[in-house]
């Protein structure tokens, strides 16, 4: 604490404050040595489904989200919140679910603070700063995409291979896919939307900064746009699979249709007959072979008929 407030004395430093968990301490640290409002504070603390972005007078909040793939095609959606001052960038990241790695959150944090560190990256604004972690995270969507797409090019080997197995796991993994490509997508989108609301009060940043942050609007609507084009590509991969595995199930019921209309009758004459034609101490001979040649022209006769409507 008090180092943070030798530096915030300091005109001439651009202070980055990274919360690795908003805890008590952490909100003390936001609201009483960094004076940011408490409504800013408590959205930090707590989990936040949708991001979005706050304009405050001294400081902006804005909130975002970044993809991580789970199991049976669930994506953790990890959350990363921004204060962005005068002179600081403040980032939390969390809550987080208990089935997720805490290291996996801090990716793109880690990522700029190498950059730092090694001197490839000198930030003259909170704002670039700001935007060199957005950056990384877009990159990071940008990888998922690929992740993706990479699974969605095998499924659509195995479907124009003739692949057919279990209809039912093999739908469930087409949509785990779209589900990955539908949250990705969502991310972008929202993460546009945020953005977008800071370019429409521009007034309130710098001219220097806008141009990043009208640069962060364009990469994460290319993120939507990429996740669009490679979920309309595998939703056809999804139609493709269906159109066959429903034809293959309408033929299946034709043939069965054409069994029941040919043995319906010759049940229904069985049925009658048996009880008079064949006994336990004779058999009617004559009437017997009356009866299978009857039935014989009508499974004939329904056998034609079928074929000419084209049922088998």
């Amino acid at each position: 604490m008090s180092e943070l407030d030798e530096l915030l004395a300091r005109d001439d430093t651009l202070i980055w404050v990274d919360i690795r968990q908003c805890d008590e301490e952490a909100v003390h640290l936001l609201t009483d040595v960094l004076h940011c409002h408490p409504l800013a504070a408590r959205d930090c603390a707590v989990r936040n489904r949708v991001p979005r972005v706050h304009i405050y007078p001294q400081h902006h909040l804005l909130i975002l989200h970044g993809p991580e793939r789970g199991p049976s095609g669930h994506v953790h959606y990890l959350e990363l919140d921004q204060i962005i001052g005068d002179r600081y960038v403040v980032t939390v990241h969390g809550p987080l679910n208990p089935a997720v790695d805490p290291q996996v959150a801090l990716r793109e944090t880690d990522a700029v603070r190498r950059r730092l560190e090694s001197g490839r990256l000198r930030p003259k604004s909170p704002y670039e700063l700001s935007y060199a972690i957005v950056s990384t995270l877009a990159q990071r969507l940008e990888s998922f995409i690929e992740e993706i797409t990479r699974d969605v090019w095998q499924l659509e080997q195995r479907v124009t291979g003739g692949h057919m197995g279990n209809p039912e796991e093999f739908l469930e993994e087409l949509f785990q896919a779209r589900h990955g490509l539908l949250a990705v997508r969502t991310m972008g989108a929202l993460g546009a939307e945020v953005y977008g609301r800071i370019v429409a009060l521009g007034q309130r940043v710098k001219n220097s900064d806008l141009s990043l942050i009208t640069d962060v609007v364009d990469q994460f609507g290319r993120i939507r746009g990429l996740a669009d084009g490679q979920r309309e590509y595998l939703q056809g991969v999804i139609e493709f699979y269906r159109v066959r595995a429903e034809t293959k199930m309408t033929i299946a019921a034709e043939r069965l249709a054409v069994i029941a209309v040919v043995t319906l009758p010759i049940t229904a004459l069985s049925s009658i007959y048996g009880m008079n034609i064949i006994v336990n101490d004779n058999t009617h001979l004559p009437q017997l072979i009356a009866v299978l040649v009857v039935m014989a022209i009508m499974s004939a006769m329904l056998l034609t008929w079928a074929k000419r409507r084209g049922w088998w």
